[in-house]
């Protein structure tokens, strides 16, 4: 298993349940919406204070 899905979460009480960055509300479907749309890790980073790079490779990992 790749280590940085651990940064992964799923909890029904958080975005109803789907799969989110480490609890904090930003669902890994909007993450990867921002991608697929031509945003880069950079970009997403400077609009996402509190998110980490791995946090968005995790996303990545998790979809791949």
């Amino acid at each position: 298993m790749n280590p940085l899905l651990a940064r992964i979460a799923i909890d029904p009480a958080i975005c109803h349940g789907k799969p989110c960055i480490r609890g904090l509300r930003y669902p890994v479907e909007t993450m990867l919406e921002l991608l697929s749309s031509g945003m880069t890790i950079d970009e997403i980073l400077l609009d996402c204070e509190d998110l980490e790079r791995d946090d968005l490779l995790a996303t990545l990992a998790y979809a791949g």
